[in-house]
Protein backbone atom coordinates (compact mmCIF):
# COMPACT_ATOMS: atom_id res chain seq x y z
CA UNK A 1 0.00 0.00 0.00
CA UNK A 2 1.41 3.39 -1.00
CA UNK A 3 1.77 6.40 1.30
CA UNK A 4 -1.04 8.09 -0.64
CA UNK A 5 -3.34 5.13 -0.03
CA UNK A 6 -2.45 5.12 3.66
CA UNK A 7 -3.34 8.81 3.86
CA UNK A 8 -6.52 8.46 1.80
CA UNK A 9 -9.69 9.35 3.62
CA UNK A 10 -12.69 7.10 3.62
CA UNK A 11 -16.40 7.80 3.88
CA UNK A 12 -19.21 5.58 5.07
CA UNK A 13 -22.86 5.47 4.11
CA UNK A 14 -24.94 5.08 7.27
CA UNK A 15 -28.70 4.60 7.27
CA UNK A 16 -30.63 3.98 10.47
CA UNK A 17 -34.38 3.23 10.26
CA UNK A 18 -37.04 1.60 12.41
CA UNK A 19 -39.27 -0.90 10.61
CA UNK A 20 -42.54 -2.24 12.05
CA UNK A 21 -41.45 -5.86 11.65
CA UNK A 22 -39.98 -8.44 14.02
CA UNK A 23 -36.21 -8.94 13.97
CA UNK A 24 -36.68 -12.52 12.70
CA UNK A 25 -38.68 -11.30 9.69
CA UNK A 26 -36.03 -8.77 8.67
CA UNK A 27 -33.25 -11.30 9.32
CA UNK A 28 -34.96 -13.72 6.92
CA UNK A 29 -35.12 -11.00 4.23
CA UNK A 30 -31.41 -10.21 4.76
CA UNK A 31 -30.24 -13.82 4.61
CA UNK A 32 -32.45 -15.52 2.00
CA UNK A 33 -31.14 -15.40 -1.58
CA UNK A 34 -34.69 -15.41 -2.98
CA UNK A 35 -35.67 -12.42 -0.83
CA UNK A 36 -32.39 -10.52 -1.39
CA UNK A 37 -33.15 -10.74 -5.12
CA UNK A 38 -36.39 -8.84 -4.48
CA UNK A 39 -35.00 -5.91 -2.45
CA UNK A 40 -31.39 -5.58 -3.67
CA UNK A 41 -30.42 -7.66 -6.71
CA UNK A 42 -30.17 -11.39 -7.43
CA UNK A 43 -27.10 -12.93 -5.79
CA UNK A 44 -25.24 -15.87 -7.30
CA UNK A 45 -23.87 -18.46 -4.88
CA UNK A 46 -25.25 -16.75 -1.76
CA UNK A 47 -25.38 -18.51 1.60
CA UNK A 48 -25.40 -16.72 4.95
CA UNK A 49 -22.33 -18.63 6.13
CA UNK A 50 -19.11 -16.94 7.24
CA UNK A 51 -16.45 -17.23 4.54
CA UNK A 52 -18.96 -17.95 1.74
CA UNK A 53 -18.30 -16.02 -1.47
CA UNK A 54 -21.04 -14.81 -3.80
CA UNK A 55 -21.59 -12.21 -6.50
CA UNK A 56 -24.05 -9.59 -7.65
CA UNK A 57 -24.20 -8.35 -11.25
CA UNK A 58 -24.89 -4.73 -12.18
CA UNK A 59 -24.21 -2.42 -15.13
CA UNK A 60 -20.68 -2.82 -16.55
CA UNK A 61 -18.44 0.22 -17.05
CA UNK A 62 -15.15 0.49 -18.93
CA UNK A 63 -12.82 -2.32 -17.91
CA UNK A 64 -15.26 -3.51 -15.20
CA UNK A 65 -17.71 -6.27 -16.13
CA UNK A 66 -20.28 -5.18 -13.51
CA UNK A 67 -19.60 -8.06 -11.12
CA UNK A 68 -19.61 -7.26 -7.40
CA UNK A 69 -17.59 -9.85 -5.49
CA UNK A 70 -18.76 -10.46 -1.94
CA UNK A 71 -17.60 -12.58 0.97
CA UNK A 72 -19.63 -13.14 4.13
CA UNK A 73 -17.62 -11.79 7.06
CA UNK A 74 -19.98 -12.15 10.01
CA UNK A 75 -23.26 -13.92 10.76
CA UNK A 76 -24.73 -13.32 14.22
CA UNK A 77 -28.28 -14.62 13.87
CA UNK A 78 -30.97 -11.95 14.19
CA UNK A 79 -28.36 -9.35 15.22
CA UNK A 80 -25.55 -8.65 12.77
CA UNK A 81 -24.64 -9.60 9.21
CA UNK A 82 -21.71 -8.26 7.21
CA UNK A 83 -20.02 -8.92 3.91
CA UNK A 84 -17.18 -7.57 1.80
CA UNK A 85 -18.34 -5.72 -1.35
CA UNK A 86 -15.67 -5.41 -4.06
CA UNK A 87 -15.99 -4.35 -7.66
CA UNK A 88 -14.83 -1.99 -10.33
CA UNK A 89 -11.46 -1.71 -11.98
CA UNK A 90 -8.36 0.37 -11.21
CA UNK A 91 -8.34 1.76 -14.77
CA UNK A 92 -11.83 3.26 -14.42
CA UNK A 93 -12.63 6.68 -13.05
CA UNK A 94 -16.09 7.66 -11.88
CA UNK A 95 -18.65 4.87 -12.18
CA UNK A 96 -16.87 1.53 -12.14
CA UNK A 97 -13.74 2.66 -10.27
CA UNK A 98 -12.18 0.03 -8.00
CA UNK A 99 -14.21 -0.41 -4.82
CA UNK A 100 -13.21 -2.42 -1.74
CA UNK A 101 -15.85 -1.89 0.95
CA UNK A 102 -17.86 -3.63 3.66
CA UNK A 103 -21.64 -3.73 4.19
CA UNK A 104 -22.76 -4.30 7.77
CA UNK A 105 -26.36 -4.80 8.89
CA UNK A 106 -27.24 -4.45 12.57
CA UNK A 107 -30.71 -5.34 13.88
CA UNK A 108 -31.96 -4.18 17.27
CA UNK A 109 -35.43 -4.96 18.65
CA UNK A 110 -37.32 -1.81 19.68
CA UNK A 111 -40.87 -1.22 20.88
CA UNK A 112 -42.04 -0.20 17.39
CA UNK A 113 -40.39 -3.20 15.67
CA UNK A 114 -36.74 -3.37 14.63
CA UNK A 115 -34.06 -0.73 14.27
CA UNK A 116 -32.22 -1.54 11.03
CA UNK A 117 -28.81 0.06 10.65
CA UNK A 118 -26.81 -0.47 7.48
CA UNK A 119 -23.27 0.85 7.20
CA UNK A 120 -21.53 0.62 3.84
CA UNK A 121 -17.97 1.52 4.81
CA UNK A 122 -14.65 2.16 3.14
CA UNK A 123 -15.35 4.49 0.20
CA UNK A 124 -11.92 5.98 -0.59
CA UNK A 125 -12.00 9.65 -1.55
CA UNK A 126 -11.78 10.99 -4.14
CA UNK A 127 -11.61 7.84 -6.32
CA UNK A 128 -14.88 6.38 -4.96
CA UNK A 129 -16.82 9.67 -4.85
CA UNK A 130 -19.12 8.66 -7.73
CA UNK A 131 -19.91 5.29 -6.14
CA UNK A 132 -20.45 7.00 -2.77
CA UNK A 133 -22.93 9.50 -4.25
CA UNK A 134 -24.80 6.89 -6.31
CA UNK A 135 -24.92 4.33 -3.53
CA UNK A 136 -25.96 6.85 -0.88
CA UNK A 137 -29.18 7.40 -2.84
CA UNK A 138 -29.34 3.73 -3.80
CA UNK A 139 -29.25 2.39 -0.24
CA UNK A 140 -32.18 4.64 0.75
CA UNK A 141 -34.25 3.04 -2.05
CA UNK A 142 -32.98 -0.44 -1.13
CA UNK A 143 -34.12 -0.01 2.48
CA UNK A 144 -37.60 1.03 1.30
CA UNK A 145 -37.76 -2.21 -0.72
CA UNK A 146 -36.42 -4.23 2.25
CA UNK A 147 -39.20 -2.76 4.40
CA UNK A 148 -41.81 -3.64 1.74
CA UNK A 149 -40.53 -7.21 1.29
CA UNK A 150 -40.35 -7.69 5.08
CA UNK A 151 -43.97 -6.50 5.37
CA UNK A 152 -45.20 -9.21 3.01
CA UNK A 153 -45.89 -12.79 4.02
CA UNK A 154 -42.29 -13.94 3.67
Amino acid sequence: MSAAELKAETKDIVIDEVFPHAVEVIWKALTSAQLIARWLMPPTGFEAVEGNTFTFKTNPAGAWDGTIHCRVLEVASNRRFSYAWKGGDESNTGYGSALDTIVTWTLTPVEAGTRVRVVHSGFVTPKNDTAYRNMSDGWVKVLRRLDAVSGEDT
